[in-house]
Parts: C-alpha cells; sequence; structure tokens
C-alpha cells in the first residue's frame, strides 16, 4: 500500500464506513435514537415488536401494521425439528453462542427465501429469524437441561413468549415490560463490531442467515456481548453487599479490568443504562433478590469515584436478566434476541444500496527481500 496515502486508524475508530438511516448515536451528549425516535420514549411505551418493525420499514406501525407484524412474528416461532434433535446430539457443555451461530446456519438451509436477497425476501427472513432465534435459544437451554422445549404460547408477546418458553412460567406484567424494555434497548446500535460484520458479510452479496450467523460469532466475545455475563460473573464474586469495598480496592489495586464500565463511543454515559438501572431495581425487588441490585449500585459508586466510569448497558442488564431467572450464560444469546432486529434491518439497508466493503491493510513486515532456495538458507 502507498505509504504516502495510507492512514492508519487502529480499530477503524472514529471511520464512518456507510450511511445509515437506522442508529442515530450521539456520543459527545450520550444520546441515541432509532430512525429519529429517542431511545427513552422508545424502551418505555413501545413494544418490541414496534421497534422492529420500525427498523425494517422506517416507521412506526399504525394499529394495523402492528396487528400484521405481531401475527407474522406469532406465526414464524416453530423451528424446525431437527433443529431441535441437532440440540440433543450436541455436548451438553455447549456454548450457548456456539449452539446459537450453529442454529442460524440450519434454519438458513430450511429457509425458503434462504438465497433470494430481494428486499422483499429479507423482510420476510427478518421476521421468520427474528422469532426462530427466539425460539432456539430457549430450545438448546431446555434439551441441555433435560427438558422438552415448551411450544410457544400464542396469546403472549414476544418478550413475555421468550421468558414462557424458557422457564415454563408465565411473567407478571412487570417483569415481561422490563424484558421487552431489554430487547429495545439491545435491538439497534449502529455499526458496532457484530452490525458490521453482518453488513460486510452481506457487502459480498452474501445472504441474510450467513450474515446473521457471522453477527453472532462477532458478539459473543467479551468486549462485545459477553461484557454482562463478566459483569454478572463479577458480582457473584463479590457475593454480598459488605464485600463490595474490599473487592472495589482490590480490584483497583490489581488493576483489573472490570466489564460493563466505559464505552468506545460514548463520553458522557451510555443512554441505556440509566433507563436499565431503574428496570433493574423494580425488578430484583420484585425476584426478592434486590442485593443484586444493591451491589452493582454500591459497585459502580465505587468505580466512578476512583476512576470516573460510567456504566454502559451490559452493566445493570446483568443483575435485570438474573432476576428474571437466566442463566448467566444466556446473557450473550439473550442480547443476539434483541439485536436481531437491527441486524436484519442493517442487512436490508447494506443489501438495497450496496458496496463492497473492502478496507485495506498498512503493511508494517519485513522490506522486500530476495528467494533464496532451501539449500542455501542459513
Amino acid at each position: 500500500m502507498d505509504r504516502e496515502s495510507s492512514q492508519l486508524i487502529r480499530g477503524l475508530e472514529g471511520v464512518v464506513a456507510a450511511p445509515t438511516q437506522l442508529c442515530d448515536l450521539d456520543g459527545t451528549h450520550g444520546r441515541l435514537a432509532y430512525r429519529g425516535y429517542d431511545i427513552t420514549d422508545l424502551a418505555r411505551h413501545a413494544s418490541f415488536e414496534e421497534v422492529a418493525h420500525l427498523l425494517w420499514h422506517g416507521d412506526l406501525p399504525t394499529g394495523g401494521e402492528l396487528d400484521r407484524t405481531t401475527v407474522a412474528l406469532i406465526a414464524a416461532r416453530d423451528i424446525p425439528r431437527e433443529l431441535v434433535e441437532t440440540f440433543r446430539l450436541t455436548p451438553k457443555d455447549t456454548d450457548p453462542m456456539r449452539a446459537l451461530q450453529t442454529a442460524v446456519a440450519i434454519l438458513g438451509m430450511r429457509d425458503p427465501d434462504a438465497t433470494d436477497n430481494s428486499h422483499a425476501a429479507n423482510l420476510r427472513k427478518a421476521v421468520r429469524l427474528t422469532s426462530q432465534i427466539a425460539t432456539a435459544i430457549c430450545a438448546h437451554h431446555r434439551v441441555r437441561s433435560g427438558q422438552s422445549p415448551i411450544p410457544a404460547a400464542p396469546d403472549l408477546g414476544h418478550a413475555a413468549n421468550f421468558l414462557y418458553m424458557l422457564t415454563g412460567r408465565r411473567p407478571s406484567t412487570v417483569t415481561a415490560k422490563a424484558f421487552d424494555a431489554s430487547l429495545t434497548l439491545y435491538a439497534e446500535h449502529e455499526l458496532n463490531a457484530s452490525t458490521f460484520t453482518t453488513r460486510v458479510i452481506v457487502s459480498t452479496q452474501s445472504d441474510m442467515h450467513s450474515a446473521v450467523a457471522g453477527g453472532v460469532g462477532a458478539l459473543k466475545g467479551p468486549l462485545h456481548g459477553g461484557a454482562g455475563e463478566a459483569v454478572m460473573r463479577t458480582l457473584m464474586e463479590i457475593g454480598e453487599v459488605a464485600h463490595v469495598d474490599a473487592f472495589a480496592e482490590r480490584a483497583l489495586a490489581e488493576k483489573r479490568r472490570l466489564m460493563g464500565f466505559g464505552h468506545r463511543v460514548y463520553k458522557a454515559g451510555d443512554p441505556r443504562a440509566a433507563i436499565l438501572r431503574g428496570m433493574a431495581e423494580e425488578a430484583c425487588r420484585q425476584s426478592g433478590q434486590f442485593k443484586w441490585y444493591e451491589m452493582a449500585v454500591k459497585l459502580h459508586a465505587r468505580i466512578n469515584a476512583a476512576k470516573g466510569l460510567i456504566p454502559n448497558v451490559d452493566f445493570y442488564s446483568a443483575p435485570l436478566f438474573y432476576s428474571l431467572g437466566i442463566p448467566v450464560d444466556l446473557f450473550t444469546p439473550v442480547i443476539a434476541a434483541g439485536r436481531i432486529a437491527g441486524w436484519t434491518a442493517n442487512i436490508l439497508e447494506q443489501h438495497d444500496d450496496n458496496r463492497l466493503i473492502r478496507p485495506r491493510g498498512e503493511y508494517v513486515g519485513p522490506k522486500r527481500r530476495a528467494f533464496v532456495s532451501v539449500d542455501k538458507r542459513a
């Protein structure tokens, strides 16, 4: 590469790679909006079904449009019998994200529109994948736990049905709303690592299922979707509210990296974290597991006072998800269950105005060398 024209930007930080109408992220002022709607309003007043429709179609749905989107999502919930059999053949200790990546690939094998990249076909696949990923996550967990998958409840909305298929219990209105809002908060977040991965894949004219499988792989890492799981394991390591101060002092002295704090883009705080904090407080109190919320608040205060770090969305999602009965190793799959709406919307956008994403690398290896035959090499 011509060194005079090259400009190395490690991690592509600050590089604008694509125009988008989906997500307006103002990191300087800590603001986030989907297609012009503030995230606070969407999380508190809209259902996940409404938000998915907004991302896919460009506007919040009318009553009739919402009914049609909801019916389509409910109709798409079933997953192939072969996928459940695959889960039964999978080692019980398989990482749920690896199982989910496999599930997406298998769903692609059975999807009637699998290789059709038209806008209409991609919309149909977006609906199916959003429903089927939720079902697959719950079915895999049930099977690995030695239980049978729970059939979907057609009278429950997307979020409530997820919790029902996972636990076998119908969630309370408060619980269902908290989880629904969580899915909305995770639904879209501009060109994060996993979303960018999906766009890179479909920029080659590959298909939606292949792209989403790649997105799942990117989300799996602890520096992306896996941060929430790490936060909860930290809280479990601390154990009790009374132990937070000693833990914080030790962690700071050891310069230990604590997940759930700070963000590459947000400089004035993650607006999603503030919303989740309130929901976590209510859910933890209602479930009788208030200590996890208290520990999170106290750890937040100690780390903020010492380092000036502000929690991101994954910090308060940890005690919230745990209080809802979601196993710790399912935290990242749950994020995928929300982010699928954004992934598929980005795939639609990329296919509709595509250019192959192909950045360059800055070569820093040896200068050009003459080839020497093997018998003459020292």
